[in-house]
């Protein structure tokens, strides 16, 4: 499945909304990268358990993804549990989830670089007791001129049919593997509103 142009309707959370339209806010031009210090949302340190932070390392090929945050949710949904909590920043991606469950993420993260947008996917996974999961992946770029430097991430999984195991849901010994259903980049033209340059926000058409 290959990613289509979207724009923030795409986005199904309500919450990963509030984190765009932040992204969206610390844009300063319509065609560059916010900064990260531009990036202010004030969500909770509820909402920081399903968020992670990375540095982007290395160029082409060869980048890795160095985890600078990660919410407890997100420990939880890959089994990483046995981690100890010192240990589970400052390490890559790639080493973190290993690397089957890496290869099935990896487009997202390359597009979101290559593309320098956010990134939208919605994967659908079966928890332990066999109920129907969407797990939903935001991924957020900063940085300078071309280069992403820094990505945020939220993730979200819902279920229709209520409460859930979150235990292991996204982890190599998953009940099931994850079905990619959605894959989109949020890049529909920037248009500044008619507020002052040093007050400006921005929307998507």
């Amino acid at each position: 499945m290959q990613f289509r142009s979207a724009d923030p309707s795409v986005v199904r959370s309500v919450t990963q909304r509030v984190l765009l339209n932040a992204w969206l806010r610390a844009l300063r031009l319509p065609d560059t990268l916010p900064l990260l210090g531009d990036f202010h949302t004030e969500g909770s340190a509820d909402e920081r358990a399903d968020m992670m932070g990375f540095d982007v390392v290395g160029s082409g090929e060869a980048t890795r993804f160095l985890i600078t945050q990660e919410g407890a949710r997100l420990t939880t949904a890959y089994g990483n549990e046995h981690v100890e909590p010192r240990l589970r920043t400052n390490r890559y991606l790639d080493d973190a989830i290993g690397p089957e469950r890496y290869a099935g993420v990896i487009l997202s993260y390359r597009a979101c670089l290559a593309r320098r947008r956010p990134t939208y996917t919605v994967a659908e996974v079966t928890d332990a007791d066999g109920k129907e999961v969407s797990y939903e992946r935001l991924l957020l770029p900063f940085g300078r001129g071309d280069a992403v430097e820094h990505i945020i991430g939220s993730y979200k999984a819902i279920s229709i049919e209520g409460g859930f195991r979150l235990h292991n849901l996204m982890g190599v010994a998953a009940k099931s593997a994850p079905v990619v259903t959605e894959r989109a980049v949020i890049d529909r033209r920037f248009v500044p509103t008619d507020r002052p340059v040093s007050h400006d926000s921005v929307e998507l058409i």
